[in-house]
């Protein structure tokens, strides 16, 4: 139940795009587990003027950043956590050619009545 947000440059294009969507979630469902189909992600673009970055912890970073933030319930492994940080910078490399200090990743964990897929209800608590 990831929802995922990816920031970039704007200017890019529909395929590097696309890219960045499905090596995402495949490095999420070979290494966090997440489900068939459960596939929430959203990109926005943003010009010069709109999109900040620093050299912060020494890492050299470019205009190609893509800021990755992840949205889930609690409960993943900090192992599994870092094997998806790893799978997500491998698989951007291969394609669409993402150098590893242009990858920015942050996991948000939140609780599960913080979460409702629809009808207003919310699927994953089980405290009702």
């Amino acid at each position: 139940m990831p929802i995922t947000r990816i920031a970039i440059r704007e200017g890019k294009s529909e395929t590097y795009k696309q890219a960045l969507l499905s090596q995402v979630y495949e490095a999420m469902r070979e290494t966090v587990k997440i489900k068939d189909g459960d596939r929430f992600m959203a990109i926005t673009e943003h010009g010069e003027s709109a999109f900040a970055y620093g050299d912060f912890l020494g890492i050299q970073r470019s205009a190609d950043l893509v800021q990755i933030q992840v949205f889930w319930t609690s409960g993943k492994s900090p192992d599994a956590k870092l094997a998806m940080y790893r799978a997500i910078v491998d698989r951007l490399g291969r394609d669409p050619g993402v150098r590893p200090e242009d990858v920015l990743i942050s996991v948000v964990d939140t609780g599960a009545e913080n979460w409702s897929f629809g009808n207003g209800e919310a699927q994953l608590f089980k405290g009702k």
